[in-house]
């Protein structure tokens, strides 16, 4: 399965809830959250500024990183953004279909 880089920020409601269920049911709630949509949690880190949260886990594909997103966004605690990772393989062949195709673009102004 694909993993996503998944970062947030909780909403003042969320920090309080934070503040009562403590980070470590945090954790246990997101990898049962996961889990019910299929997928599975890698880990679970706090920072400092920004972004307080990061999560890398593994999600069936795109769409339901969509429905995850949703699920988290529309419960109001905190606003969440899902990124794809890509491993070095993947990359190296994206690179490849570049090499082989750079005829089929013209850049403005070419």
């Amino acid at each position: 399965m694909p993993l996503y880089l998944c970062t947030g920020s909780y909403t003042v409601e969320g920090v309080k809830g934070l503040l009562k269920d403590g980070a470590t049911r945090r954790e246990h709630d997101i990898s049962k959250a996961f889990e019910g949509l299929g997928g599975k949690l890698h880990g679970l880190y706090y920072g400092l500024g920004d972004t307080d949260i990061y999560i890398i886990c593994e999600i069936r594909d795109n769409a339901t990183a969509v429905a995850s997103s949703i699920l988290i966004n529309v419960a109001g605690t905190a606003e969440v953004h899902f990124t794809p990772l890509l491993t070095p393989k993947e990359v190296d062949r994206s690179i490849e279909m570049v090499r082989r195709k750079m005829d089929v673009y013209r850049p403005p102004g070419a």
